[in-house]
């Protein structure tokens, strides 16, 4: 049976969190929203205030999960990241927005989970 898209996402969001806290991450909050956008994990990573967009795929035919944020999620992700800065205090200064790439296989068992540090940059 093939799972709706959402529940592949929040599958993925929720294997991505387990991942990163097995890294050392501290979750601070899932699925910040502000009118910018949203972003799916906020964490802390030593004394960096790390932004995750998690993007889960069950198939490559439409690409990669790397492969699927547009310019305009780019966009959005930096200006989510800035709003929370700015309603957020007692932050570390330094921060980033990483990618945690997932990918189930066809019986939504994961097939592989991947890290990209700084995936989006401001350039």
């Amino acid at each position: 049976m093939k799972m709706k898209r959402g529940d592949t996402g929040r599958l993925g969001e929720k294997l991505a969190q387990e991942f990163l806290e097995k890294r050392g991450f501290c979750i601070i909050e899932t699925n910040y929203r502000c009118p910018e956008g949203e972003v799916d994990i906020v964490a802390l990573q030593g004394g960096c205030l790390v932004f995750v967009e998690v993007r889960t795929k069950s198939s490559l035919v439409f690409g990669s999960p790397e492969e699927s944020i547009t310019r305009t999620k780019k966009r959005r992700l930096i200006a989510t990241a800035h709003h929370y800065r700015q309603i957020h205090d007692q932050l570390p200064a330094s921060w980033r927005i990483d990618l945690v790439a997932v990918k189930l296989d066809h019986k939504a068992k994961l097939s592989y989970i991947e890290l990209i540090e700084n995936a989006v940059t401001g350039d």
